[in-house]
This record gives C-alpha cells, structure tokens and sequence, in this order.
C-alpha cells in the first residue's frame, strides 16, 4: 500500500492498533500481532504500539517492546494497522487521519469500509 502510494518505506513512522492476544482482553502470550511488528521493523519501519488492553510492562517484558496506553494525538504517520479489534478502536475518529494522508490498513475487517485503505 505504501509504495503504490508513492510513501517511503524505510523510516516510515506506523501505529499498530493492538498487541494483545485477542480483543478486548489484556493477555499477551501467543499474539501474533507481535509478528506484524517484527516484519514491519525488519523493513526499517518506526513501529508505534497503542493498546489500551496491555499492561505496557508486561509486553516490554515479553518482547522487549514499548507501547501506549493513550492513542496517540499527534499525527505523522504514514499509516496505521489495526492489528487486534478491540471495541476502543470503533470509537477512534481515524477518518481525520485518513484525510492528513495516513493509510489505514485493517487487519480484522472491523473498521467502516469508507475509512480504511485496504483491509483482509
């Protein structure tokens, strides 16, 4: 999605939505949202986690990675992932980040089709 929109990859700055096991649930262990991240770091892309269901020290712990408990207000992101559908993110107002050029990519398919880029 970022090449074909003409954004650089590397160096990217990207929120992922999510990194617990499943929705609306704080368990960590066997996520494979943790997978996305390491995939999109590998690839030289600045990683952004916000999940307001992890324990932020746990999952520095576990994987060594930090994350936020408070959805980020600033933008710069060339694009966001929602990685894990948990209801907190229905109510996220994405569509003015949609329209400042941030791709929406939606991982679970629960996002309004008029708002993401693309989706699974």
């Amino acid at each position: 999605m970022m090449i074909k929109a003409e954004k650089p990859v590397k160096g990217a700055k990207i929120l992922m939505l999510g990194i617990t096991f499943k929705e609306n649930c704080p368990d960590i262990r066997n996520t494979r949202a943790i997978d996305i991240h390491k995939e999109l770091t590998d690839y030289g892309i600045e990683v952004t986690i916000y999940d307001p269901w992890a324990k932020p020290q746990e999952v520095m712990h576990e994987y060594g990675v930090p994350i936020l408990s408070e959805f980020p207000e600033s933008n710069g992101y060339a694009a966001i992932i929602l990685a894990v559908a948990h209801k907190e993110f229905l109510s996220l107002n994405l569509s003015t980040l949609k329209s400042t050029g941030t791709l929406i990519y939606d991982v679970k398919g629960i996002l309004p089709a008029n708002i993401t880029d693309s989706r699974l």
